[in-house]
């Protein structure tokens, strides 16, 4: 029995490694690009947050949430960890339940499964783009030179173009009658015309979001916020932009970069600095970053030079800036931006005990083409390593 893996990312290895514990399986898998796994190399900023602890009921979006479930029962975090300890992989916890590998080192993840792809019945081929795939007798003909008796669509979404993101897995699908969802950005940084934002470029910093729509609070994040030169970045925006800008309303962020100070320490902290030889520029040195600091005592409308000319009513107003910030959003970044694609090929024309299509019996999919994403923190790599294990062991069951 041969099985046709389309796609070497994540979902992909996954698939082609649990399909080959079956040694009647021949596996092939077809990468288009150089190397499998590229797109995992640049996850968690060159860390690779392989999963998390957390990634449960409630962390999954899409038309059928629900759809996701069963895949992440059967291959949970827990069992994600065993596996790659059983690769060779080391892993670590963070106490946001975001794990990594001990090395810090996504090449590290990548390796353990390339070393174990290196099995008799598993073929990879790199640089070879699927353009299609038909029904034959017995199973599938792809590109008219490999016959297969089942296939595994694992292409991956539209998000990250220069990684690999792209639509042949879509496409692939329609041809066999599977409608997808509209595809947008998830896991994405959000543009702003902030006029300071060129003077922040690369700045970052710890922060509270607040993202409101008409003045309604809609999402709230804590951690890193990167300013770059169109917008806000880093892994707080990533954690609330899904949908962020979609329809009608005004977006705002609502910035708090001290959120562990109240309004009254910050304040106590503004105005014993009155009583310094302190410029008024460097009244925040020291809390926060010194290009931010400036950045806010001019937002917050202060002309005076020297901190001990300050008023209360001026402290007052350089607190609000701080701990209340608001940056109007105009729109998400592109989806070929985003790390993750929001949307995808309609779940309900799959089972989700197997993955496998309703519609054509022995074709396969899992991972990011199908309409499943989740929040910012490993979520998404706990969906690809879960459904492609599915994928594969019941696409393997078959094997003779």
């Amino acid at each position: 029995m041969i099985i046709g893996i389309i796609g070497g990312g994540a979902s992909g290895m996954a698939a082609a490694l649990a399909a080959s514990e079956n040694p009647n399986a021949q596996v092939i898998v077809f990468e288009r690009q150089a190397r499998v796994g590229r797109k995992l190399l640049a996850t968690g900023n060159g860390r690779c947050n392989l999963t998390n602890t957390f990634a449960v009921y409630g962390a999954y979006h899409g038309e059928d949430a629900a759809f996701a479930d069963a895949a992440l029962e059967a291959f949970d975090a827990t069992a994600t960890r065993e596996w790659f300890r059983s690769l060779g992989l080391y892993t670590v916890e963070e106490p946001s339940g975001r794990v990594y590998p001990y090395s810090d080192q996504a090449n590290s993840v990548v390796d353990v499964l390339r070393f174990a792809m290196e099995r008799p019945n598993i073929t990879v081929n790199t640089g070879a783009e699927v353009q299609k795939i038909r029904p034959c007798d017995g199973g599938f003909m792809i590109d008219d030179t490999t016959f297969c008796h089942k296939v595994i669509i694992a292409c991956g979404g539209l998000a990250g173009q220069k990684l690999g993101g792209c639509m042949s897995g879509y496409k692939l699908l329609s041809k066999f009658g599977h409608r997808s969802t509209k595809l947008r950005p998830s896991l994405v940084q959000l543009k702003s015309n902030w006029g300071s934002l060129a003077a922040l470029k690369g700045v970052r910093t710890n922060c509270c979001v607040d993202i409101l729509k008409d003045g309604v609070l809609f999402a709230r994040s804590v951690g890193e916020l990167q300013f770059t030169d169109y917008g806000l970045s880093g892994p707080v925006i990533f954690e609330v932009s899904r949908d962020v800008c979609c329809g009608a309303g005004e977006w705002v962020a609502n910035l708090d970069f001290l959120p562990h100070f109240s309004y009254d320490e910050l304040t106590e902290e503004l105005l014993r600095r009155t009583h310094t030889s302190l410029p008024v520029d460097e009244l925040l040195t020291g809390i926060l970053h010194n290009r931010l600091g400036r950045v806010l005592t001019k937002t917050a409308g202060i002309r005076k030079t020297m901190a001990s000319e300050l008023t209360e009513t001026e402290i007052t107003e350089i607190v609000y800036t701080v701990k209340g910030l608001e940056v109007v959003l105009t729109e998400p970044m592109n989806v070929a931006d985003a790390q993750v694609t929001a949307g995808g090929v309609y779940t309900k024309d799959f089972d989700p005990n197997t993955m496998e299509s309703k519609l054509v019996p022995g074709l396969y999919a899992c991972g990011e083409v199908l309409d499943i994403d989740g929040n910012c923190g490993g979520y998404n790599l706990q969906w690809a390593w879960s459904s492609g294990r599915c994928a594969g062991l019941h696409a393997g069951k078959e094997a003779k």
